[in-house]
C-alpha cells in the first residue's frame, strides 16, 4: 500500500512538474518572439509607416488614459472622403484624428493607401492592418484582446467589409455613416458590432441600407441568441454628419473584449480570401468568396455543420477543450477524428509565428479531410 502511495505521489510530482517545464516553454517562446519582433518592427514605428509590396500605410496616434492591467487599449479610427483627390483624404484624415476621445487606450488613425472609393477594404489592408496591431502590441503595450475598429463615411464603408472579414482581431466595432454594399454579417457572430446612420443621409440609400442591416442583425440574434451582440442607430433629424452624437458608441464598445476562442463559430469567405479565422484554417486555393463553415464545441466534440472545404486544420487549447480527454471531431453523422492531442512546444512556436498574435498560440494542432 506503501508502494502504491508512493508512486501516485511521484506521478502527481511528474505531473505538476511537466505542467510548470511547459509555461514556462510557453513564456519564453513569447519572450523570444516578442524580442526578435521589436528588432524588426522598430524602424516602422520611428516612421510611423508601414510599407508591404508597394503599398503604404502611414498613421499618427493618441495615448488617452492611464494604462490599465493587461495593456493599453488600441482604438483603429478610419478616415471619410475616398475617390476623390489626394489632398482632399488628406484633409479627412487631419479630421478624423480629432474626431473621437476614447477614455482609455491609443487613438490611431490610419491615412488610407490609396485615393479610391474602396481604398478601405482592397486585399492589401489585411496584411497592412494586421503589421499595424502587431506594431502597437510589441512596441506599445497594446492588449491583443482590447484592439477595436471605426470609421465614418468612407472609412465606415472599410468598417462594413473589415469588420466581418477580420471578425477575429477586433474586440468589437463601429460603422458610422458608410454604406454596407453586398457584404455579409454571418462572420460577426462573436464580435460585438454597433452601426450609425443618419435619418436623412439618403444618399446612394445609406439611410434605409443601414436600417436594413440593423433589422438583419436582429434576426441574426434572435435566431441564435447567444451570438450577434449589436447596437444600430438612425439619428433623427440628422444627416451625413450626425454631430458626433454617434461617439457614445465608443464607451458601448469598449465593455467588450475579444473572445479568441468562440465555443460556436460561422464563417463565410468575402472578397478578400483568409485562410484563417479564430482557431481554424482552411487551404489557400480554397478561400474564395461564398465558401462557409460552421461548427459548435460541445464538450470535448467539435461538431461541423456546414463545410465547403476539402480540408480543415483545427488548432487547440484547453480554453476551447479539455485536451486531457479523448478529442472528437464529427462532420454530421461521421466521425473525422477521435483520440488523444498532445501538447507540443513546437506548435506553440508555429502558430505564434504564423498568425504574431499571443492569444493565437495554440498548444495541439489537427487537420481533417471532409
Amino acid at each position: 500500500m506503501k508502494r502504491i502511495c508512493t508512486s501516485v505521489l511521484l506521478l502527481a510530482v511528474c505531473l505538476v512538474s511537466g505542467a510548470q517545464d511547459y509555461m514556462k516553454s510557453r513564456e519564453e517562446i513569447i519572450k523570444e518572439w516578442r524580442s526578435a519582433k521589436a528588432a524588426e518592427l522598430r524602424e516602422i514605428d520611428e516612421n510611423s509607416e508601414i510599407s508591404i509590396n508597394g503599398d503604404t500605410l502611414k498613421y499618427t496616434f493618441t495615448v488617452f488614459g492611464a494604462r490599465p492591467e493587461g495593456g493599453r487599449s488600441l482604438w483603429i479610427s478610419l478616415h471619410g472622403g475616398g475617390g476623390t483627390t489626394a489632398q482632399m483624404n488628406d484633409s479627412q484624415w487631419e479630421n478624423q484624428k480629432k474626431l473621437y476621445r476614447p477614455s482609455e487606450g491609443i487613438y490611431l488613425c490610419p491615412r488610407a493607401p490609396w485615393n479610391t472609393w474602396d481604398m478601405w477594404f482592397q486585399a492589401p489592408i489585411d496584411d497592412l492592418f494586421e503589421k499595424l496591431i502587431e506594431t502597437m502590441v510589441v512596441l506599445h503595450d497594446v492588449n491583443p484582446d482590447r484592439v477595436y475598429i471605426m470609421g465614418y463615411s468612407a472609412g465606415g464603408d472599410g468598417v462594413w467589409r473589415l469588420a466581418p472579414r477580420m471578425a477575429d482581431h477586433w474586440a468589437s466595432a463601429a460603422m458610422m455613416a458608410g454604406h454596407p454594399g453586398d457584404v455579409s454579417l454571418l462572420n460577426v457572430r462573436n464580435m460585438p458590432f454597433t452601426i450609425w446612420v443618419g435619418e436623412n443621409d439618403g444618399a446612394y440609400n445609406r439611410n434605409h441600407e443601414v436600417a436594413a442591416r440593423g433589422k438583419e442583425l436582429d434576426k441574426l440574434q434572435t435566431d441564435d441568441p447567444e451570438g450577434y451582440v449589436h447596437d444600430w442607430h438612425v439619428v433623427e433629424g440628422k444627416g451625413h454628419w450626425m454631430e458626433l452624437r454617434d461617439s457614445v458608441a465608443l464607451p458601448w464598445m469598449a465593455q467588450y473584449i475579444r473572445n479568441p476562442y468562440p465555443t460556436k463559430i460561422v464563417w463565410r469567405q468575402e472578397e478578400v480570401g483568409r485562410t484563417m479565422f479564430y482557431w481554424l484554417k482552411v487551404p489557400e486555393n480554397e478561400a474564395v468568396k461564398g465558401k462557409k463553415l460552421c461548427l459548435e464545441v460541445k464538450g470535448n466534440t467539435i461538431n461541423i455543420s456546414e463545410c465547403n472545404y476539402t480540408s480543415l486544420t483545427i488548432y487547440l487549447n484547453d480554453k476551447i477543450l479539455n485536451l486531457n480527454k479523448e478529442v472528437t471531431v464529427k462532420y454530421g453523422e461521421k466521425t473525422l477524428f477521435k483520440g488523444r492531442l498532445r501538447r507540443k512546444a513546437e506548435t506553440l512556436r508555429k502558430t505564434l509565428q504564423e498568425r504574431n498574435d499571443p492569444s493565437y498560440m495554440f498548444d495541439t494542432e489537427l487537420t481533417v479531410n471532409l
